[in-house]
């Protein structure tokens, strides 16, 4: 019986330049077909695939406590979501929104929906119907009880969707199978930063996680120094006003409030 031809490791350098280049290296950060939305971390961005927030594509954004962190992590890529005529579509939060804040981010009050929906199939629905619209800006939604076979569903419809689509579930969720292409973890970190932890992306594995410092710009502006560089707590009630917030506006600017019937 004849011997098997001995093993040749592939050099790529034979392959013609078209094959070439659409090879994924199974130790590459996978490439983004679609554009991305720079998140305004220059670290976290540096870890993503295409380098920013998906289009066409969920993203999962696990944390502790709603909402502690998800406005200080998505909160820096709102201006890029607000050119030309873009929304930022709210779907159940667990709180009410600060239009104030939220102006300071760059989101007018009148580009800013907010639709109330208590039971999870209202959420889950009024989440699809906004994604399959297509918007402009970016899709915001809190779904803590969704299956993997419901955000399945709704990952097939991001891929017709030009804009970023977020889902804000629980810690919990971490120990269930997602089909979220990009799943973040997001917890408090050191003074003002916030700890992130990318638990699955396409590519390779990412092992390290990274604190990001995520001060709201108008309140850098009027914090001394001392508060800058401290390690601060906060408690359950305050975390989202001075924090994530950024609740230093006077003005009473309220959001559209939408409910479904």
């Amino acid at each position: 019986m004849p011997a098997a031809p001995a093993f040749r490791p592939l050099d790529t350098q034979d392959l013609p330049t078209a094959v070439r280049e659409s090879l994924w290296m199974g130790d590459d950060l996978a490439q983004q077909n679609h554009p991305t939305v720079p998140t305004g971390f220059e670290l976290l961005d540096a870890s993503l695939p295409g380098g920013g927030w998906p289009t066409r594509s969920l993203t999962e954004v696990l944390s502790p406590q709603a909402p502690l962190c998800e406005w200080a992590l998505v909160g820096e890529c709102i201006p890029s979501l607000m050119q030309g005529d873009g929304q930022i579509l709210l779907v159940s939060p667990p709180l009410q929104p600060h239009a104030g804040g939220l102006a300071q981010r760059g989101v007018h009050p009148d580009r800013l929906v907010w639709i109330r929906a208590k039971a999870p199939a209202d959420r889950l629905w009024i989440t699809e119907q906004l994604v399959k619209s297509n918007p402009r800006g970016a899709v915001f939604a809190w779904l803590p009880q969704a299956r993997a076979d419901q955000i399945r569903r709704l990952q097939v419809h991001a891929q017709s969707c030009q804009s970023p689509v977020f889902l804000f579930r629980p810690t919990g969720a971490r120990r269930e199978a997602s089909p979220a292409p990009l799943r973040v973890l997001a917890s408090l970190g050191t003074g003002w930063n916030i700890r992130v932890e990318i638990l699955k992306r396409r590519g390779t594995p990412c092992t390290d996680a990274m604190e990001l410092e995520a001060i709201p710009p108008q309140l850098r502006k009027v914090l001394p120094p001392r508060l800058l560089r401290s390690s601060l707590s906060f408690s359950r009630e305050e975390a989202p006003d001075a924090r994530d917030l950024g609740r230093t506006a006077t003005s009473a600017l309220h959001p559209r409030i939408l409910h479904p019937h």
